[in-house]
């Protein structure tokens, strides 16, 4: 065996040890932050954020969307993408599809060039008002996803998952969301996932693979061994209900509205 070779092995060696450790840390400090929440945990959270502390659905909507879109800037630098940094925004009918609007309006403020698509437009009033705000910010959006993949991955940098949230179960996934998760699960461009990847749930993670996911308010359980890029954001939970969730959120730097924990 050449130097050279034995010198590759090592490095291939380093490496894999590397993201093992990674994976390990970002783990342990999921776990001894008492930082997870279930997905009925989380649905009562954001009720109570909603009931008792007077936000409104469309504020946490743009809250949350705006941090997507910081986080998305963080992992791709528009420095990092090619010469038309082009994104690739799905959006679902329900809370998850929403954001991934708002997030998009967002992007395209930072100099990105998303695109969305959103094959079942909800009828509900905040709905159609991100719809609207992102079409008067010549936002274009697909009447249909390339049937290719190649096209796909030629035509976009990234694609933000912006699919499927806690509220779904992976069991009652239909069309056109389960074609759209196919397909995805075989591009090579990167994936960004809001809140969860689409389609997991804490006995199923056997669907798509993000390269980055960013966790709402706190990390899903579900997601406790992501071991990619991941970011936690929406810097808005009181302290007291912190407290009463068992929260212990790590530190955000300076006015930062969210921190990367693995």
């Amino acid at each position: 065996t050449s130097p050279s070779h034995c010198r590759v092995g090592q490095h291939s060696t380093s490496l894999t040890s590397f993201r093992t450790l990674k994976c390990s840390l970002a783990l342990f400090l999921l776990i001894s932050l008492s930082l997870s929440l279930s997905n009925e945990e989380a649905a009562v959270l954001e009720a109570e954020l909603l009931r008792e502390y007077r936000f409104g659905p469309q504020q946490l909507m743009e809250i949350w969307g705006h941090a997507c879109a910081i986080a998305i800037t963080k992992a791709f630098p528009l420095s990092s993408l090619k010469r038309h940094p082009t994104v690739l925004v799905i959006c679902g009918p329900s809370q998850n599809g929403c954001i991934g609007l708002a997030c998009a309006r967002h992007l395209r403020m930072f100099d990105y060039m998303p695109t969305v698509y959103y094959p079942k437009r909800s009828t509900l009033a905040l709905h159609r008002d991100f719809t609207v705000q992102c079409e008067k910010t010549d936002i274009p959006f697909l009447s249909f996803l390339p049937a290719e993949v190649q096209l796909i991955n030629d035509a976009y940098n990234l694609v933000v998952d912006a699919i499927l949230g806690p509220e779904t179960e992976p069991s009652d996934i239909s069309e056109p969301y389960s074609s759209i998760l196919l397909a995805l699960r075989h591009i090579r461009i990167p994936i960004a996932s809001v809140d969860i990847p689409s389609g997991w749930d804490e006995a199923n993670v056997d669907c798509i693979n993000p390269t980055v996911l960013i966790s709402l308010m706190a990390p899903k359980k579900c997601a406790v061994g992501f071991s990619g890029t991941h970011y936690l954001v929406g810097r808005i939970l009181p302290y007291d209900i912190q407290r009463k969730y068992e929260l212990n959120a790590p530190d955000y730097h300076g006015t930062d509205c969210l921190v990367e924990l693995g």
